[in-house]
């Protein structure tokens, strides 16, 4: 990282978004902002309780305009400045979008000090399915088969 000038203009982008968001009280203190090439594709700023959409956070909604504007449900060549070190949801989504590097501001222990914790997250990840807290059963998966079946030997696919 030779010129730091656009990073820090970014992130501080991305960090005065989540400020307006906390201030008009349109949702959580969190902002993303996407750039490709020097340029701002789209920022998102956390639209949970705007939208009623619980996975209405700052990053799925640049991602979402972002790709809408690229045309693409990549984004190859991009970087993504977040607020905030991303949540479990988030990070998959961004590892999904395949940008090319994400910078954060707070940290995710930052973010559990205002109960923001997404700790319960990870640990349910590890456990075995019998063993977390939200009864989770498998039904029907033979028949639930043929889908995948069907994608292998799909010629009309697009692979991602």
């Amino acid at each position: 990282m030779n010129d730091m000038s656009n990073e820090v203009r970014f992130m501080r982008l991305a960090i005065q978004l989540s400020i307006e968001n906390v201030e008009t009280g349109n949702g959580g203190p969190f902002a993303a902002v996407i750039v490709k090439d020097g340029e701002i594709l789209a920022t998102g700023v956390n639209e949970v309780t705007t939208n009623n959409d619980p996975t209405a956070h700052a990053e799925v909604v640049a991602i979402r305009k972002a790709c809408e504007k690229l045309n693409s449900y990549q984004l190859e060549g991009c970087e993504i400045y977040c607020s905030c070190e991303p949540c479990p949801m988030c990070l998959g989504a961004i590892y999904w979008a395949r940008p090319s590097k994400i910078y954060y501001a707070n940290t995710k222990e930052d973010a559990a000090a205002i109960e923001f914790d997404d700790h319960f997250i990870y640990t349910e990840m590890e456990l075995p399915v019998e063993k977390r807290k939200l009864p989770t059963f498998q039904l029907l998966r033979d028949e639930a088969l043929e889908a995948f079946e069907r994608w292998k030997k799909s010629t009309v696919k697009i692979k991602y």
